[in-house]
């Protein structure tokens, strides 16, 4: 079983190994968490061309140890198991989160499918065995939490604020936000209106 975390990848060094669509997609999902990714391809699709150049480097060649040694996650996507196994090897080696995509056997850590509505994340993982499943329950769950959760979620962060601010004690805080769980965003948005009053 892998053990469910979420990782703080702002600034961090990672690599992509590999030029093609998934390794693009494996990029953009870097980035996404302002990571600073280096791209390792002896040759790259188009889109590579219009990334942020501050962000990403592209690396025109084969996989080198050299290439990897300063990251903290490296992501492999080059359809090539001998490759696959060096750079997993390497990676263990030197404790570098890696992941080698569709071989989970070769994998430190696992890219679950998730939902994001702003700051609320839900993610969805098979251990790597079905992923299509994976990606089928999370369309169920987008039904259930639609973008608009994305405000929801803000609103009650803001909420969860205040009240940390107004000094109320623990259990009393404790019963305050858990009630405020269920309400809809109308009813967040008006009792957070209401505490700024207090």
């Amino acid at each position: 079983m892998y053990y469910p975390a979420m990782l703080n990848l702002k600034n961090k060094k990672c690599a992509v190994i590999g030029g093609g669509s998934v390794a693009f997609r494996k990029c953009l999902a870097l980035l996404e968490c302002d990571a600073l990714v280096k791209v390792v391809s002896p040759v790259f699709q188009e889109d590579f061309n219009e990334l942020d150049p501050m962000r990403v480097s592209l690396v025109s060649g084969i996989f080198e140890a050299s290439y990897v040694e300063d990251c903290f996650l490296v992501i492999a996507a080059t359809g090539e198991k001998e490759i696959n196994r060096e750079i997993y090897n390497y990676c263990e080696k030197n404790s570098i989160l890696v992941n080698i995509v569709d071989e989970p056997e070769l994998c430190s850590f696992i890219a679950p499918a998730f939902l994001q509505r702003g700051d609320l994340v839900i993610s969805v993982s098979t251990g790597g065995k079905a992923p299509a499943l994976a990606k089928k329950i999370k369309e169920d769950i987008s039904k259930t939490y639609p973008v608009e959760y994305a405000g929801y979620v803000k609103t009650m962060g803001l909420i969860r604020a205040e009240i940390l601010k107004k000094g109320f004690p623990p259990q009393e805080r404790k019963k305050m936000i858990t009630e405020l769980s269920y309400l809809s965003h109308e009813e967040l948005t008006a009792y957070y209106e209401n505490i700024l009053n207090f």
